[in-house]
């Protein structure tokens, strides 16, 4: 069958389209923006990609049509697929009946965390012997690829609150049916497409109303959100993370990289990893839960976590440069960009962090969070903010009251000159997008060479 996937980019569609290809099918796709890690993975599948959404790519025309979300009616390639009466469906849809159907899906949700999390979840399942298959919205380091089918009945999927396509506004979790599912935190986020936070507490309702009385619900206890979904109604057992949780870390490093793990108050082993910040121990204790669920004994799980190697952009240290390390990583909301630059200074102690963050997402670009902006940044020593001329608020009015020096550029060639005037031996440089923010990382250490 060909199919033909329109938004192949996005890191959930690009995943699609490997899986797609490992089940047999001829997979070709397109999008307006290709960049790395998804563009490389794609090609290094073999799967052909068209810059651009011109309607001749759908001729002669493909057996089905999968519709990523981030099109809509107006889209050239769109508006032929519906005028020829081409089939079509969205992402989620095409995953669940091809994909999911008749398996055990682990699914991950929650504003922050989805992709470290299912990304350790499928490294502990596959240290442990199950041979899981996976969709992660990243490119998980001890795979090097984001999905794959796997050899058992056992699937982990980063179940995103994101809406499905322009036909279907239901979030994308909603189609999975998962049997054990992580709810790692909620927060108001995608402005673009929800109104308010009760909202996304209403989607993620309709998430746990799909999950088997036989299942599991995961989440931590911190969360009021989490407890307001939860109290509409739950048919699920439910475990719960974190203080006062059935599920508890005790830190043996103020960074997070060695905790003790206590399930029900008796120590299950030790976490010794690279990873760092609370939010990880956190991913952790709800990863060590779902593992479980499953059958594998806590402390094999935290053998797999001890070999875990995170993910490509979440504090992906990209390149060293006469003393200088500079980090790649997707933080795209201030409480992502405060807990990341807390886990680096703990790990880091008093060595110079400079923080440079491109607000990206669309709920930042409807200036949705901006009035976290100026205290998540707390942690480094001096940041530098990118405010392209189509931003449509005000960036340097919002951060002007940061307690932390600032300084808001224009343009790539700004940032990099700011940049290489502030660093010295021993400097780490964050740099934080949800996109390929032009090359940045690249550039700068080029310059500082």
């Amino acid at each position: 069958m060909h199919i033909h996937i329109l938004g192949i980019c996005g890191t959930f569609m690009g995943s699609l389209a490997v899986l797609a290809k490992e089940l047999g099918h001829h997979v070709t796709g397109s999008d307006a923006n290709v960049y790395p890690p998804m563009s490389t993975q794609l090609q290094a599948q073999g799967i052909e990609l068209t810059q651009g959404y011109d309607p001749a790519q759908l001729d002669p025309a493909p057996d089905v049509v999968v519709i990523g979300n981030a099109l809509s009616r107006g889209n050239p390639a769109v508006e032929y697929v519906l005028n020829k009466g081409l089939p079509y469906v969205s992402g989620p849809q095409w995953l669940a009946d091809h994909v999911l159907q008749g398996r055990w899906v682990l699914a991950v949700a929650g504003t922050h965390g989805k992709t470290t999390t299912s990304s350790m979840l499928a490294w502990v399942l596959e240290h442990a012997g199950m041979a899981p298959g996976f969709l992660i919205g990243g490119v998980p380091q001890n795979f090097a690829v984001s999905a794959r089918l796997g050899d058992t009945p056992f699937f982990v999927v980063e179940a995103d609150e994101y809406d499905s396509a322009f036909f279907d506004k239901r979030s994308k979790f909603v189609h999975y049916r998962p049997r054990t599912a992580i709810l790692n935190n909620l927060e108001f986020d995608h402005a673009d497409i929800f109104p308010d936070l009760p909202a996304i507490e209403r989607q993620f309702h309709h998430l746990v109303r799909t999950i088997p009385s036989e299942g599991l619900v995961i989440h931590p206890t911190t969360e009021p959100a989490l407890q307001r979904v939860i109290e509409m109604g739950c048919w699920t057992p439910v475990q719960t993370t974190g203080e006062g949780g059935q599920w508890q870390a005790r830190l043996l490093s103020d960074d997070g990289s060695r905790f003790d793990v206590l399930f029900e108050g008796d120590v299950q082993g030790t976490v010794e990893w690279d990873m760092t910040g609370q939010h990880n121990v956190a991913n952790a204790l709800a990863t060590l839960a779902a593992a479980r669920h499953v059958g594998v004994v806590p402390s094999l799980a935290i053998a797999g976590l001890n070999a875990f190697k995170s993910v490509k952009r979440r504090m992906e240290k990209v390149a060293q440069v006469h003393g200088v390390t500079i980090y790649d990583d997707f933080a795209h909301h201030p409480t992502a960009i405060a807990t990341t630059l807390d886990g680096l200074r703990k790990h880091i102690g008093d060595a110079p962090l400079i923080a440079v963050i491109e607000p990206r997402s669309n709920s930042m670009k409807l200036g949705a969070h901006r009035e976290g902006l100026p205290h998540s940044v707390v942690q480094a020593d001096h940041v530098v903010w990118y405010a392209p001329a189509n931003l449509g608020w005000d960036l340097a009015g919002t951060v002007a009251c940061s307690p932390v020096p600032t300084r808001v550029c224009d343009s790539l060639e700004a940032i990099i000159a700011e940049v290489k005037s502030k660093v010295t031996p021993g400097t780490h440089v964050v740099i934080m997008s949800n996109g390929g923010f032009g090359g940045l990382h690249g550039k700068l250490a080029d310059a500082l060479r």
